[in-house]
């Protein structure tokens, strides 16, 4: 690796936090995804919900995660409100569509942790299923899923041909949009990893590797990527 680090920019989320004297509303983001990419060799860069993101806005920028968090606005891919779908947080669902249209632009590395791998899914035309179950055991608890892995695929050279993840969600996708192909599943046939077809690097996944400091692989495989960006740019 060069002596520059691959800039990695990760999506934040506005959110009522408490610290010091204060209780005021702030970009937020889970420490996790800061030391995964710092550990897999990157400098990460968070990107708050506000301000206007296009590809100019991020070219400075050698990679994109797209981080997990609260539900997708239904009219996004036109369906009308579950009863057991969150409210909608329009500010983050559209600072998010614009990173990933502004990403495939500038053909950045991309990978979609959890709510992530969904804005991939319905920024490129595909749908979801509001509510699942079996996939978020409690509040604040990750459960642990098994899934298989297409050979043939960015995501079996990262991780073989079968792994045991950690998941927190009831959403799951449900049309898969064109250009992404499925590349893991559940047992219950939940899709659990897309990839774009003919991209450097565009994962998605359902699950949450920024909870395993110690396999550091999905990022490692984004980082790798991002440094041929970093190296380009600093030529």
């Amino acid at each position: 690796m060069s002596a520059s680090k691959p800039l990695i920019g990760i999506s934040t989320y506005l959110e009522r936090t408490r610290f010091g004297h204060w209780d005021v509303e702030a970009a937020v983001l889970y420490r996790g995804y800061l030391d995964c990419v710092v550990q897999a060799g990157g400098n990460p860069v968070m990107l708050p919900p506000v301000g206007t993101w296009t590809a100019e806005s991020i070219a400075f920028l050698d990679g994109l995660v797209i981080a997990g968090g609260a539900d997708i606005d239904p009219a996004a891919y036109g369906a009308d409100k579950h009863e057991m779908t969150g409210e909608p947080r329009r500010d983050r669902d559209d600072a998010e569509f614009a990173l990933v249209d502004a990403a495939l632009k500038l053909d950045l590395p991309v990978l979609g942790v959890c709510r992530g791998m969904q804005v991939l899914n319905v920024a490129l035309g595909g749908t979801l299923h509001q509510h699942i179950e079996g996939h978020n055991p409690a509040p604040g608890v990750f459960g642990h899923t098994d899934i298989e892995v297409v050979g043939d695929s960015r995501l079996h050279d990262v991780l073989g041909d079968a792994t045991t993840v950690q998941c927190h969600h009831h959403q799951s996708l449900d049309r898969v949009a064109d250009g992404l192909r499925v590349t893991a599943k559940a047992p219950d046939g939940t899709v659990e990893a897309v990839e774009l077809e003919g991209a450097r690097f565009v994962v998605g996944v359902q699950s949450h590797p920024e909870q395993d400091i110690e396999d550091l692989r999905l990022f490692e495989a984004l980082v790798e990527v991002a440094q041929q960006s970093a190296v380009r740019r600093n030529e």
